[in-house]
């Protein structure tokens, strides 16, 4: 076992994790927090995305260990009390979910995209979305979310 020490949605946490575990692994079975999804396993779906120190990471190709000492963020640590984070707002407005698997993933990718770049273009959007997948959409509805998101941002 490796003990690590990790920040989740702002709350220190020490563990002993199994040297080979996942982040995901970790966020899901020990600390509880099942809105992070595993889809693939490989980091090629995206439904696993949380962010670490301000960057989208596919948490299910991350290694426990490789997280110690960082800052992550997962969908349960975007909104404050009741009020949802803008991202989620948009989401919501703009039914850019159906089954809702894929949403915290695309969440939390829109959220460093614009934390970057609050106007973003339609390529833009396609990079900051790459390697997260949907099975049920066509991506309109998402795109439009991801829009309205960054106009809520902007006010």
């Amino acid at each position: 076992m490796e003990q690590i020490k990790l920040t989740v949605n702002g709350k220190g946490y020490e563990l002993q994790v199994r040297p080979w575990a996942s982040l995901l692994e970790v966020i899901r079975d020990d600390l509880g927090l099942t809105g992070t999804k595993e889809g693939c396993g490989e980091g090629e779906c995206g439904a696993c995305t949380v962010i670490m120190d301000g960057k989208a990471v596919n948490s299910c190709i991350v290694l426990a260990v490789e997280a110690d000492g960082r800052q992550i963020t997962t969908i349960e640590g975007l909104a404050e009390g009741d009020k949802l984070h803008p991202v989620q707002e948009a989401f919501l407005e703009m039914g850019g979910m159906q089954c809702g698997f894929c949403t915290p993933g695309m969440i939390l990718s829109t959220k460093v995209l614009l934390d970057g770049n609050k106007n973003p273009t339609d390529e833009d959007i396609r990079k900051g979305l790459e390697g997260n997948f949907c099975r049920c959409t066509g991506y309109t509805k998402i795109f439009e979310s991801v829009k309205a998101a960054a106009q809520k941002i902007r006010r």
